[in-house]
């Protein structure tokens, strides 16, 4: 099932939390859900606070299902154009072609979304992802649409159960996919899915930030 989140910044953008040239989107580790909602595509993931090795995180569980948590935000990447985040995953998926509809599933994935305002046809969003098999730092347009471009963040199973921290410059990323300078980023979303596969998937998200360098 498509999973690219469209048409959910059709109103006014929440202001993130920001200092200086720390803008925080999502505030797990002090147990703050806070701008958060829900959307499901098919069947749901189960997102909760847990303490895991001692750091207070969102944890997923998918069991043939898609559902994720979004926060609508206003990011101009001119001034904060690095996505810093945390995340863990127990195992990774098997047997998928995560270029192809039937295998488009992750246990753990990142979207930031930029919507065309009035042009909501041109809506985008990049997709940072944990890969089954896909080499890290490949790209490729997603199974659904091209509007969105899945990039492997992490691949295969050798640091599943460790929390790993990633950064990616956005602006150069969406230059990359789409040729284009980007607009302002208008969501953060995170989803755990299995329905295409399904197969289960457990992950969890830590905070995530964006900062100027």
């Amino acid at each position: 099932m498509r999973k690219c989140f469209f048409g959910i910044v059709l109103c006014l953008p929440v202001i993130a939390w920001a200092q200086g040239e720390h803008i925080d989107i999502a505030r797990f580790s002090r147990g703050d859900l806070n701008g958060w909602q829900t959307k499901v595509f098919a069947g749901e993931t189960h997102y909760f606070l847990e303490n895991s090795n001692g750091q207070i995180a969102l944890r997923a569980d998918s069991s043939a299902a898609a559902s994720g948590r979004y926060r609508e935000v206003s990011v101009d990447l001119n001034k904060t154009p690095i996505l810093n985040w945390m995340w863990k995953v127990d195992g990774i998926l098997t047997g998928n072609d995560e270029r192809t509809r039937k295998g488009d599933d992750y246990p753990a994935r990142v979207y930031v979304v930029f919507s065309g305002g009035a042009m909501f046809w041109r809506t985008r969003a990049i997709n940072y992802v944990w890969s089954n098999n896909q080499p890290i730092g490949s790209g490729w347009p997603n199974a659904f649409t091209e509007r969105a471009h899945m990039i492997a963040i992490e691949s295969g199973a050798d640091r599943a159960g460790q929390w790993v921290r990633e950064r990616r410059d956005v602006r150069v990323d969406y230059r990359r996919a789409f040729g284009e300078e980007p607009g302002h980023v208008d969501a953060v979303a995170i989803m755990t899915d299995t329905d295409n596969t399904g197969l289960v998937a457990t992950a969890w998200y830590g905070d995530i930030w964006f900062t100027h360098r």
